[in-house]
This record gives structure tokens, sequence and C-alpha cells, in this order.
């Protein structure tokens, strides 16, 4: 309920409802229409007069960091899916790593992509470009009779 809310943290009821306004906070609603707070709405609520109080953060400047940390866990969680695809893959092994190279659409051998022990880390991987070849003579001028 809005009023245990407000005197737990100590601000106005109207304060919530502008929060709720601006949509830094959406609460659940009873069927009576009483607005019900869940433990993430307080928590929410209690980042929301973290910036404003002691940081002073306005509500633009609330929604926009809200926003970005939703943002940041959103792709921590895609990191971990991530990580724990390539853990998933790693403890595959690697003969079926070698059994899927060598029936790929172009064959290769887990060797040719690993790089020797005894080669540094910033040579470079191919072979230096080949000179151009020489220039043809220009071509001779007819009028001048052929031969030089």
């Amino acid at each position: 309920m809005i009023s245990a809310v407000a005197q737990r943290y100590d601000i106005h009821p109207q304060t919530l409802r502008l929060y709720e306004r601006e949509g830094l906070l959406k609460p659940s609603r009873t069927d009576g229409n009483t607005r019900m707070y869940s433990e993430e709405d307080l928590e929410r609520l209690e980042t929301i007069l973290s910036l404003t109080r002691d940081l002073g953060v306005n509500l633009a400047g609330v929604e926009i960091i809200l926003n970005m940390r939703e943002k940041m866990d959103r792709m921590q969680r895609e990191v971990n899916e991530f990580m724990a695809y390539v853990r998933q893959e790693l403890a595959r092994g690697l003969g079926d790593w070698e059994q899927r190279l060598g029936t790929a659409l172009v064959p290769s051998h887990p060797s040719d992509h690993v790089r020797p022990s005894d080669v540094p880390l910033d040579a470079p991987t191919d072979p230096p470009p080949a000179d151009p070849p020489p220039a043809d003579p220009p071509p001779a001028d007819p009028e001048s009779g052929g031969s030089s």
C-alpha cells in the first residue's frame, strides 16, 4: 500500500505517485486499484531515493541510470549464456572438434588454427607480398622512325 511505503521511506505519497507517473516505478494493482509494491519495486525505490537524495540526480538522470543498469544486466546475462556455451563446447573435447573440422565445408585440421609456440605473437601470419614486376618500356613513337 502506498501509505505504508511512504511512511517506511519517509516520503510523501504524492512522490510515489510522481515516480509511477514518470515510469520509474510500476507497482501492481489489486482489484480495488490499490497499489501493491513488490520487493523488486522497493529495491528500485531505494535506488531512486539514493540517487536523488544522496547524489542529487534529477528524475531524468534517474531514468537514464535505471535504463542503463537494465541494459547492463541484460548484457551480463547474455555474456553468461555465451560463456556457458563455450564451456559446454570445450567440455565436448578436441576429438569432437577434429571430427567437425574434417566434415566442414572447408575441411581443415586443428593445427591449421594454432600458432606454433616458437612464433612471436606479433609475427605476420601471411608471407610479405612479392615485389611487383618491372613496368614495360613505353611503346616506340611511330613518327620518329621506329628506332632510336
